[in-house]
């Protein structure tokens, strides 16, 4: 490889650290409005009377807009549970029940204030477990004429119930000589990226262009169609700049809203909301999940049953919380050789905000659970943490809770590397503890494309319709584009974040644009390499199979100076009205054949197997105050098999990243609910890490290229970091104190009580 593997900085850099970088907040258009929401004040109540008149009135409102002004009909990614703007009831506080467009933001505020709005509170149902109970005040009592796929089952209050079924799960508790079990619960957390939530919309006659902070433009051109009952031809999606999004952005959001109002009032309109709004209205956050988790073991540290009932907190939307549901479960079962498996996960409605894919949906709140109680279990029967891993961890060949066979991975590897680097067998001091905790994740085969044009000065535009949120992914498919054609990744342009010219795909999501977009690009930029090897074989009279492309040369592989410029090749080709383009959007692998279905496993909606799963282990020292409670992170080590590394300087930024969020989870980020109202919607209370708070971050890659996965054997990387270091902390937490914590976040309150 002449590109990849090198520390490449990434080309958006320097105009973001600089401030030259424009975001969505940051257009301003000729005869602008300016958007506001109204929004439910409690979290269960039917609306009996609702009054604009008076805001509409208001001298600078060009528009206001509530249920009436939009198609009537419910949307969701998987159910359709909800509408635009609520209708008869409101479900939780922070559901918009009406919309105000104006010439300035004051008298937009203003012109809210004017609203009148009449409830009649309901029962509003807060704890999901109490929520299963039969008589327990359903949330939705429609739910079963809601429209949605069949594998999603449903009942009651539950919206996505999913299973993994394998062997005997009470047999194998018979067979264990220790049986263990215990109840984990994690709070709600938020993505609370840099950027918040913003939309501009502008009609030109029947068509609207948006530009929007979404992470998945094409998800959200559909979704403003389907609600504005238009086609999806008449609705293009910008994505300016992206200043994060965790997943927080992984839906249709505003854009329908803001579009309504701007169709309403005949003018450009932009909304963007400030902090508060950003905890309390958008509907992204973290699940809270209880974790009931039970595991068999023998005197050897064989792992011989794993049961585990996990209730997943969605709020009063389903989103893609019964996709979360579905993932839960591949998470509980673990990087384990499991024989006898039962696990139950339920996604319950409630009358809170919802909840949603935040980066690695239900990941570190389920891993922080099971690598707790595996902690326990080694320690039940006097195993060191580490070795009672190394003896349980899935290798190649080994069977996966639905039913895959594992292609060789980096599993093992990754907890000896980490376990190395953190100084397991050396002696700590007084107050220290050191702790463990891998993990697995999946990587999304899903279809993509691109284009690839060479340019007559040698370099390559890429057309695609990825999506940058700021990991760094569409900056690996510079470096794909420039391995494959010969060139360096400053010479790869990429025009990208437009649903009129780019390509269909998820967007950043699931950890699947390197994965996916990856392999599409391979292919067209090999349609682009193939005609430059056929005319630089004519002009160097030599066979296409004697050629390569480096350097921005088409040259004879058994003599270099033999070569032509890839810019001369071009203008030749332009010169004969010619262009060199290619298209590639090649199927996405299969998933690993498994027996899901024929298991018993049911609500397997996209996740029947793991496709090429990542496999990392994470280890933490901590220094624990007993008198107050406090724990000081001191060092982080981080292996990680994600196939390949195209990029390190990349993939070590997505790890040390992924610590810093997960850290955050670990000790400060929670939302405190009290009568279905957030009590810390702010960053005063809602405590995020700094660069000050960060430990010593020591990382490596175990590298494994994968079997079925992306371009050149990679897997996905944005994700699987952010899974596994809570869980490690805990364990050092357990280390240090001989107690454990068995509520996220850890704060210093919950470490003291444990200690007492």
């Amino acid at each position: 490889m002449s590109v990849l593997g090198r520390r490449h900085i990434r080309a958006d850099g320097l105009e973001k650290v600089t401030g030259q970088g424009r975001y969505t907040a940051d257009l301003v258009m000729p005869g602008m409005l300016h958007a506001s929401f109204l929004y439910a004040d409690r979290p269960h109540a039917r609306i009996t009377k609702l009054d604009t008149s008076a805001a509409s009135a208001l001298p600078g409102v060009l528009a206001v807009a509530t249920h009436e002004d939009v198609p009537d009909r419910l949307y969701g990614t998987l159910l359709k549970d909800r509408r635009l703007f609520a209708k008869d009831v409101v479900r939780f506080v922070g559901e918009i029940v009406a919309g105000v467009a104006a010439l300035t933001p004051e008298i937009a505020d203003e012109a809210l204030g004017l609203i009148r709005v009449e409830y009649e509170d309901l029962e509003p149902v807060l704890d999901p477990i109490a929520a299963l109970e039969p008589e327990s005040p359903l949330v939705h009592p429609d739910w079963e004429s809601y429209g949605g796929p069949p594998p999603v089952i449903r009942k009651g209050n539950d919206c996505g119930f999913a299973t993994i079924v394998k062997g005997d799960v009470e047999q194998g508790f018979a067979e264990a000589d220790e049986i263990l079990e215990e109840r984990y619960v994690a709070d709600t957390s938020h993505p609370v990226p840099i950027e918040p939530h913003a939309v501009v919309a502008q009609w030109q006659g029947s068509k609207v262009t948006i530009w929007s902070t979404t992470q998945v433009p094409f998800a959200a051109r559909d979704g403003v169609a389907e609600c504005l009952d238009v086609p999806v031809s008449a609705v293009r999606v910008v994505v300016p700049h992206l200043g994060g999004g965790f997943g927080g952005k992984c839906d249709l959001h505003f854009e329908a809203h803001v579009a309504a109002l701007a169709r309403k009032s005949g003018r450009p309109v932009r909304l963007v909301l400030d902090r508060r709004e950003e905890f309390t209205t958008t509907d992204m956050i973290r699940h809270a999940i209880t974790t009931d988790v039970k595991v068999g073991v023998k005197r050897d540290g064989t792992i011989t049953a794993l049961k585990a009932r996990l209730y997943l907190d969605t709020g009063a939307y389903s989103g893609h919380g019964p996709i979360a549901s579905d993932i839960a479960t591949m998470i509980a079962a673990g990087p384990y050789r499991v024989p006898n498996i039962l696990i139950e996960s339920s996604c319950v409605y409630t009358n809170k905000a919802p909840s949603g894919s935040t980066r690695a949906p239900t990941g570190p709140q389920i891993c922080w659970a099971i690598e707790q109680h595996m902690d326990v279990a080694a320690a039940r029967i006097g195993l060191d943490s580490v070795a009672f891993r190394l003896k349980n961890v899935v290798e190649e060949g080994d069977e996966g809770p639905t039913g895959q066979r594992f292609d060789p991975n980096g599993m093992r590897e990754c907890v000896e590397k980490a376990a190395e680097l953190i100084g397991w067998d050396k002696p700590r001091a007084e107050g220290e503890g050191i702790g463990i905790s891998c993990g697995w994740w999946f990587s999304l085969p899903l279809p993509s494309g691109a284009f690839v044009t060479l340019n007559t000065d040698g370099t390559a535009t890429v057309v695609t319709g990825a999506q940058e949120n700021g990991s760094g992914a569409v900056m690996g498919l510079a470096l794909i584009a420039a391995e494959e054609l010969g060139l360096e990744p400053e010479q790869i342009f990429i025009h990208y974040q437009d649903t009129d010219s780019g390509l269909r795909d998820l967007g950043s999501a699931g950890s699947q644009t390197t994965f996916n977009v990856g392999r599409a690009l391979v292919a067209a930029a090999g349609e682009v390499r193939d005609q430059l090897l056929a005319m630089a074989a004519e002009e160097l009279e030599a066979s296409p199979g004697d050629l390569e492309l480096a350097n921005g040369q088409v040259r004879a592989k058994d003599a270099p100076s033999k070569a032509v410029s890839i810019k001369d090749l071009a203008c030749k080709a332009n010169d004969h009205g010619r262009l060199i383009l290619g298209r590639g959007s090649p199927a996405p692998p299969p998933h690993p054949k498994n027996n899901a279905a024929g298991a018993g496993c049911v609500g397997r909606l996209i996740f029947p197997a793991f496709a090429a799963p990542t496999f990392f282990c994470h280890a933490a020292r901590v220094r624990v105050d007993r008198e107050t409670g406090v724990v000081r992170v001191l060092e982080v080590a981080a292996a990680h098999d994600f196939g390949r590394v195209i990029n390190p300087i990349g993939a070590e930024g997505q790890v040390e990243g992924g610590i810093a969020h997960s850290l955050g989870m670990a000790f400060t980020e929670g939302t405190i609910w009290v009568d279905g109202h957030q009590m810390n919607p702010h960053l005063l209370d809602y405590k995020l890490q700094t660069a000050a708070d960060l430990p010593k971050v020591q990382v490596a890659f175990v590298e494994k290229p994968a079997v079925n996965a992306g371009p050149y054997g990679i897997k996905g990387v944005g994700e699987p970091p952010v899974v596994p270091t809570a869980g490690a902390v805990a364990n050092a937490i357990a280390a240090a104190t001989g107690s454990r914590v068995r509520q996220l976040p850890m704060t210093p309150y919950r470490v003291w009580e444990a200690l007492q």
